[in-house]
């Protein structure tokens, strides 16, 4: 099947859910097409924003460069988010879909490399990516993000969900295989901003994921989100901002994922992936540390109760991060990896 498969089919559909951010997309696109690979199609899904014409004017531009490399939809009805992510796996036809943020930067030789990793693996679903977040310009990097120093191969099932659920979280470079993501297709959790999640404990109920220390995608630091305008989305997120009403249904919403999962198929991840939180709970905090105190207590006391309060790192993230500030643990957290002189092993908690 392998091989009648990539002749038939480009071997990746770069994914781009567009909305709003049109004066990056040129980058992005860009990136895409002085790749070294060329088996791949990009697909556009453009979610209704207010600058739905000057991203379509770009991609015209880009069609006539690069004829029938690009498929562009402008979608009837905004879909949020997750929709959107949905909707672009069903537009899409190649074997993996390859996901790029609206605002990112695809890395030199990245798609290669993954095809590369894809093909020296048996049943891959899907690609833990490396990557880094910039600031302005691509050379002002500002943190990288390697959850391994060299490739790893995790089989199927819980070993595989363990490792790569939490680390699905930013959209930007995630790869994963387009045919099963289209049978996990569901809108049961559209709203929380983590579908590839979802996808991500599906998917990899049946197939085995690979991860590679080489960081495929930059991502752009600083951009506010714009999440908030879908029917799903309008009544729990604030466009510009992540709300403390935001960060529980993000948080929420990972857990229902998990726990479907144990319901669906038995693979019961609950505690490992709460607990998992805890110890990086920094993340889920670190943009609410300026909120009055009664408004920052009950945030803490809303997150104990989603099953976080058992853990002494939950409380201690919360109660020294609250006294300090972000601006002094974002310091010592600078400080701290300049002494241990290695990357952060843990990620963001940023979407998209």
């Amino acid at each position: 099947m392998g091989e009648t498969v990539s002749v038939l089919l480009p071997m990746f559909s770069i994914c781009i859910p567009a909305y709003n951010r049109s004066r990056h997309l040129s980058d992005l696109l860009d990136s895409i097409f002085s790749q070294d690979f060329g088996s791949y199609k990009v697909v556009i899904c453009e979610d209704d924003s207010p600058e739905r014409n000057q991203i379509e004017k770009i991609v015209r531009q880009y069609e006539q460069q690069w004829p029938n490399k690009i498929d562009y939809y402008a979608n009837a009805t905004n879909l949020g988010f997750d929709g959107n992510l949905r909707e672009l796996v069903a537009r899409s036809e190649g074997r993996f879909c390859f996901f790029m943020g609206n605002d990112d930067v695809l890395c030199p030789g990245a798609l290669r490399h993954t095809a590369e990793l894809i093909e020296r693996h048996e049943n891959v679903g899907l690609v833990l990516k490396s990557y880094a977040w910039f600031e302005e310009t691509r050379d002002r990097l500002s943190q990288t993000v390697r959850y391994f120093e060299n490739e790893r191969y995790f089989h199927a099932g819980r070993e595989a969900i363990g490792v790569c659920f939490r680390r699905s979280g930013v959209i930007s470079g995630y790869v994963v295989d387009r045919e099963e993501a289209l049978r996990a297709a569901t809108d049961k959790f559209d709203g929380t901003l983590y579908y590839q999640m979802h996808l991500t404990a599906s998917v990899l109920c049946k197939k085995a994921a690979v991860a590679t220390p080489k960081v495929l995608v930059l991502c752009r630091d600083g951009e506010p989100p714009d999440f908030g305008n879908s029917e799903r989305e309008v009544a729990v997120y604030t466009p510009g901002r992540y709300t403390p009403q935001a960060r529980l249904s993000m948080i929420g919403g990972v857990l229902a994922i998990i726990k479907n999962l144990k319901e669906s198929s038995g693979i019961d991840l609950v505690d490992d992936v709460i607990r998992d939180y805890a110890n990086y709970f920094y993340l889920c905090i670190r943009d609410q540390l300026s909120l009055p105190p009664r408004e920052f207590w009950e945030l803490y006391r809303k997150f104990a109760q989603l099953g976080f309060s058992k853990y002494p790192s939950f409380h201690a993230y919360c109660i020294i991060a609250y006294i300090l500030g972000q601006k002094n643990c974002d310091n010592a957290i600078r400080l701290i990896r300049r002494v241990l002189g290695r990357s952060p092993r843990w990620g963001t908690a940023r979407s998209v």
